[in-house]
């Protein structure tokens, strides 16, 4: 007889999403159901205010992806302006998306998905000794592996744990049987955790250096706010560069060193997911990091295109810009259009909330009926996932040397055939070899950067259309990126020099999707379907996947309430 678990919250992810899962007989995943269950309307909150704002609202719509919702809103407003940046401030835009991404897949694979595949508790039976033998092994190169090193480690993890209290490490499936590293494994792993945690907040400097502070990095649009000059001291100068410079060399260290040796050591461990968790196997990028504008995809070093039934050999064009490509449908959300229509490319979408769930707290939801605050974007009717498995599975296809050799070489380490990228552990691993590849191009960019002020070029900015006057009575258009998390868009329409709609589908929107309705479900779901489970009451697996994806359903939900009353009001002193 089948049964149903609910996972709710998934936690170690931004916003709120529930998991439904039916199990069989045998306890593998039959039918699953992804909701969102936040709704924020921050589309409402952008109608009637001035264009040139718009970045500013929509950075805020998440403090984990910070930068990404700036870039795309700002790219929308060019787009409709006809506005052409320079290339400093492309190249600046590209070193602060360079930066998000790098930080991000460290923080993913280390603080939200390791604990997945480590148990955290085990390290407390190593032996200090093996462990830094095998640290020395996995990471050669990596300065603290000693066992006095890890000693200390495991002493610290023994006293969160004889407290009763694991702070960070608490609510956890710790002693479960789908764990599968040793002891020592698992040392080096929680150890490599508090290494990164120290790290991440270094990295973001290159955000303050460049947009004034992180989260949240200021924007332009027309460029960037970033006034160059080497020699200057109200400017970014010299020494601010050579700070850049530093933080550079170590994020590539962080990667090379550590984060692709450790990936590869957990991945040894778990071979048979390298078969579960493919889902949809149709996967779409719309490409990014300009090298000649972004009227040129051509150019992008993370290109565009689209890939079906994991088929390598062909790689399909994608246009955010073409009505009869994207349309969002709501057969299965808690919204509605007009006239009765289920389906609206985002120029012409609507965000209006009608909520026909059961009233919470409620045991389950129905997989008829409407199911999530999430709408269900279809490119040309078709569900998509998007994501670095995309970015590297559209970058391989493409014939791309770069992506071909950091695929190839993993696959070789790991000693698995191409069809393993079709996975749940695929997922995994393509956001650090997404890593490795950004953390190259950083440097590439930051070069580019400095020969452009040794050759004198130092705009960063274009303002001949900053004076709404200059702006026809309507326009249109779309702004682009690669967040961490996947394929994001943003539509505006402007009327009088005033936002007349707004419309942001995001990663989480296309992988976290509900049912559409021919009944397809969205790609958290998909790869949910056919999962062994060990232990239904102790779901892990279900996480395991879910967390490949690194969702972001406060960008995916978009806080107002439906009727736009004030919610809650919280005063600091």
């Amino acid at each position: 007889m089948a049964k149903r678990i609910v996972v709710d919250p998934i936690t170690r992810i931004e916003g709120h999403l529930r998991i439904e899962a039916i199990l069989d007989d045998r306890n593998t995943i039959q039918n699953a159901m992804s909701t969102g269950t936040m709704w924020r309307g921050l589309e409402l909150i952008l109608e009637g205010r001035d264009p040139r704002d718009a970045w500013a609202f929509c950075e805020r719509i998440c403090g984990v992806c910070t930068t990404v919702h700036a870039l795309a809103s700002v790219r929308a407003v060019e787009n409709a302006l006809k506005i052409k940046v320079p290339q400093n401030a492309d190249i600046i835009r590209n070193i602060m998306f360079l930066t998000q991404q790098i930080q991000d897949h460290v923080i993913h694979f280390y603080h939200l998905h390791a604990l997945d595949w480590v148990d955290i508790v085990s390290a407390l039976k190593a032996d200090p000794g093996a462990t830094a033998t095998l640290a020395q092994k996995v990471s050669p190169s990596w300065p603290k592996s000693s066992p006095g090193y890890f000693r200390d480690i495991q002493a610290t993890v023994k006293k969160f744990v004889e407290s009763g209290q694991l702070g960070i490490f608490a609510n956890a499936y710790w002693g479960h049987p789908a764990y599968k590293l040793p002891p020592e494994a698992n040392l080096m792993a929680v150890t490599h955790y508090l290494e990164a945690l120290q790290w991440q907040k270094e990295i973001i400097k290159i955000h303050t250096v460049f947009g004034g502070k992180n989260p949240h990095p200021n924007y332009i649009v027309g460029g960037m706010a970033s006034p160059l000059a080497l020699q200057s001291d109200n400017a970014v100068n010299i020494e601010r560069l050579n700070l850049v410079k530093g933080l550079i060399q170590d994020a590539k260290a962080i990667v090379e060193q550590l984060y692709i040796p450790d990936l590869l050591a957990v991945a040894s461990f778990y071979p048979e997911w390298t078969k579960i968790g493919g889902g949809l196997g149709n996967y779409m990028a719309y490409g990014d990091i300009p090298r000649n504008g972004v009227g040129d995809p051509s150019q992008f070093r993370m290109p565009r295109g689209i890939i079906l039934d994991k088929d390598l050999t062909k790689v399909l064009e994608v246009d955010p810009g073409d009505p009869s490509q994207i349309q969002e449908e709501i057969a299965h959300s808690w919204y509605k259009y007009p006239d009765g229509k289920t389906s609206l490319h985002p120029w012409e979408g609507e965000t209006q909330p009608s909520y026909t769930g059961p009233k919470p707290p409620y045991k389950n939801l129905d997989e008829n009926a409407g199911y999530s605050w999430l709408k269900s974007p279809r490119w040309k009717g078709r569900s998509m996932e998007v994501g670095p498995l995309s970015r590297m599975l559209v970058g391989f296809a493409s014939g791309r040397a770069e992506h071909k050799e950091v695929v190839t070489a993993a696959l070789a380490k790991l000693n698995v055939p191409a069809e393993a990228l079709f996975s749940t552990l695929g997922r995994t691993a393509a956001r650090g070899l997404e890593a490795q590849l950004c953390a190259g191009w950083l440097q590439e960019e930051f070069d580019h950067l400095i020969a452009n002020l040794k050759n004198g070029v130092s705009d960063t900015a274009d303002t001949t259309k900053w004076d709404p006057r200059t702006w026809p009575a309507d326009a249109q258009g779309y702004g682009f990126t690669e967040a961490p998390r996947g394929a994001l868009c943003h539509w505006i329409k402007i009327h009088d020099a005033k936002i007349a709609k707004y419309q942001i589908v995001v990663p989480s929107t296309w992988n976290a999707s509900p049912k559409d309705g021919k009944g397809q479900h969205g790609a958290y779901e998909a790869a949910l379907l056919g999962t062994p489970m060990a232990d239904p009451a102790r779901p892990v697996e279900i996480l395991r996947t879910i967390h490949s994806f690194d969702p972001c359903l406060a960008c995916a939900s978009h806080v107002i309430g439906p009727d736009g009353r004030k919610l809650a009001e919280i005063k600091v002193r």
